[in-house]
């Protein structure tokens, strides 16, 4: 049995699995063909996308950028990023759409002034961090929002919409393309308020005791995942246009969109 795990908790839509599943089995081909031994024999469904830490055996996952420089420092390599094609998405960036049900009469950020605000993770880009900036030069004396409260994921954040338990939630643009296609009934009666800037997109790493060796071969596998002719189909399931070495001067960056929010006044959504 391997002693290393693989995961792609990032949207782990049941829609999706088949297509997730599918990667893996390719990229593992890949892997297989350079002479990677003890490989997953298949794709941990149960990661969280918000884990505790990135464990020693992680072979590969994907993980918010956010996190990697604020709880995961030293503990992960980075191997490569997606280009999706999906509104919000460009030139390997993402974004965050704030939502709200749509029988409000909300129009622009300004409009939730004092609302109830739901985000998944405070280590989350597009739930907290990206959201922060964007409303940071609205605030007044660092509090914008009559109440912020954390609901654990993307999908209970959405949920937590639809119930009423909130006025409005941030979510990355991918969540909302996935749901809108595999989950439909999960975000119908939302609507897109509005969108926050542009960030990296989220990025496939591996553990920090993964060898340099094993690290190179998963970043040209997912490279070649990106153009191989043969998974053309596959890449469009999972809304793909190519996959790019990952930076790490991209995703310390994030760290600037923080401080941005806090030079603002505004270190803390609230």
């Amino acid at each position: 049995m391997t002693g290393r795990m693989a995961s792609l908790p990032m949207y782990n839509f049941a829609g999706l699995r088949a297509a997730h599943a599918a990667l893996w089995d390719v990229l593992a081909g890949y892997l297989a063909g350079e002479g990677m031994a003890d490989l997953p024999a298949a794709l941990d469904f149960a990661a969280k996308p918000v884990p505790d830490a990135i464990a020693a055996d992680v072979l590969l996952t994907q993980t918010c950028g956010y996190p990697l420089q604020k709880a995961y420092v030293g503990q992960f390599r980075l191997l490569a990023v997606a280009d999706y094609d999906a509104p919000g998405c460009t030139d390997f960036t993402h974004r965050a759409f704030v939502l709200v049900r749509a029988d409000e009469p909300r129009e622009g950020a300004e409009s939730l002034r004092g609302a109830r605000f739901g985000y998944n993770s405070l280590l989350s880009n597009s739930g907290m961090n990206l959201p922060r900036a964007l409303f940071a030069p609205l605030a007044r004396d660092g509090h914008f929002f009559g109440e912020v409260i954390e609901t654990g994921s993307h999908p209970a954040s959405i949920a937590a919409l639809r119930g009423g338990e909130v006025d409005a939630v941030s979510v990355d643009c991918l969540t909302w393309a996935f749901a809108s296609e595999h989950d439909p009934a999960a975000v119908s009666g939302l609507r897109v308020l509005c969108e926050t800037g542009p960030s990296p997109a989220i990025p496939f790493v591996t553990s920090a005791a993964t060898s340099g060796a094993d690290a190179a071969a998963l970043v040209r596998a997912l490279v070649r995942f990106g153009s191989d002719p043969a998974q053309a189909d596959l890449r469009r399931a999972l809304k793909i246009k190519a996959v790019a070495p990952a930076r790490p001067e991209t995703y310390a960056a994030l760290l600037g969109i923080e401080e941005e929010a806090a030079r603002l006044g505004y270190p803390v959504l609230a």
